[in-house]
């Protein structure tokens, strides 16, 4: 058996997609998130509908064409990651915003507020994920942000209390999660990239509400957790703020006793101590050996020489090999360089 690749979420939006993308400086702006959520009401007619299932095919099928076994469906659909699943929930509301510092200091702007109970939207997600299974037999991984990310994104002015609100995120989650696991999706990343930010609340409640978005899915479904340790405004940046570099470290045992699967952490940008693997007794680790990020592109050798490391400290089985995170900072073809020299250094291991 081979090592396993995935990708993480977000894949480089064609020019042919109306939505914005955060990504992009020229496209929208950080202060003002309903700029994109504007352009987004513009764009929702029945042709642009087919272009983005059109778009979301490609995207699988290029994933699957340079080699990848898991892919996701790109993230065509959002303009913003955190705030398309926002739009789908009861409570937030987009026409009241709120300036918020967040990610512990390194950015703020102006967020949607929560002012009503936090509720499940009509569906949405399985419909994602439908366009994007029919062209693969290959398992489609789709991606939802976790509790504490969407508690981090937005402001609240009705519960008062970071408990109860990562609480009714994660139930409201949790409704979306199994309309996914019943239809057939069997792989499941909720992404809580805040874990890193604030370890001591993640140990607190966080991965509790994690494990409570996963409540009553069967087995059938391969749980996974992605937790990154930041990135710039803009790319190959390097005076950025990220998280402690001991944040991994102080929550790999909780995780690794969380009921999750795969836990998925960024290698590239900043490595570890590959030690650290072995903190994950049971769980599948998500090794991200690709920056997304940078433009430059690494090597076959080194991502080979990476990944030998890791196998030092982690079964061949439960190790699956990644970009850091998300690829909508990079060109289309800096994305395809990048993960076709991933898909070639795995093969090379054997």
């Amino acid at each position: 058996m081979r090592i396993l690749t995935t990708t993480i979420g977000a894949w480089p939006k064609p020019a042919d997609v109306p939505i914005p993308d955060w990504f992009q400086q020229e496209s929208t702006t950080a202060a003002n998130p309903t700029e994109a959520l504007d352009a987004y009401e513009r764009c929702r007619d029945d042709g642009v509908s087919e272009l983005l299932d059109r778009v979301t095919q490609e995207v699988v099928k290029e994933q699957i064409g340079v080699g990848i076994d898991i892919p996701t469906d790109g993230e065509v659909r959002r303009e913003n990651y955190i705030h398309y699943h926002c739009r789908h929930m009861e409570g937030v509301n987009f026409d009241r915003l709120t300036k918020k510092t967040m990610r512990a200091g390194a950015w703020t702007v102006s967020v949607p507020t929560i002012t009503h109970p936090i509720g499940p939207g009509k569906p949405f997600l399985v419909r994602d994920w439908q366009v994007a299974q029919s062209v693969t037999d290959r398992p489609v991984k789709i991606t939802l942000p976790g509790p504490m990310t969407l508690m981090d994104s937005v402001a609240d002015e009705f519960y008062g209390s970071e408990r109860k609100l990562a609480c009714a995120l994660a139930k409201a989650l949790n409704s979306e999660i199994i309309r996914l696991a019943k239809a057939g999706c069997r792989w499941i990343q909720v992404d809580e990239p805040v874990f890193a930010r604030y370890a001591e609340s993640a140990l607190a409640f966080g991965i509790e509400n994690l494990e409570r978005c996963f409540h009553g899915v069967t087995k059938e479904v391969t749980r996974t957790t992605h937790i990154c340790c930041g990135y710039p405004d803009k790319v190959d940046s390097t005076d950025y703020i990220k998280a402690p570099p001991s944040a991994y470290c102080l929550l790999a045992p909780a995780l690794d006793e969380a009921a999750v699967d795969a836990v998925s952490i960024e290698d590239a940008h900043r490595p570890n101590d590959l030690s650290l693997l072995e903190l994950f007794r049971n769980t599948t680790v998500i090794l991200g050996v690709l920056g997304i990020a940078q433009t430059r592109i690494e090597t076959i050798e080194e991502i080979e020489s990476r990944l030998r490391g890791a196998l030092n400290h982690i079964e061949k089985d439960r190790l699956i090999a990644a970009p850091d995170c998300g690829l909508g900072m990079l060109s289309h073809e800096t994305v395809l360089a990048k993960l076709s020299h991933l898909t070639q250094a795995v093969e090379r291991i054997g």
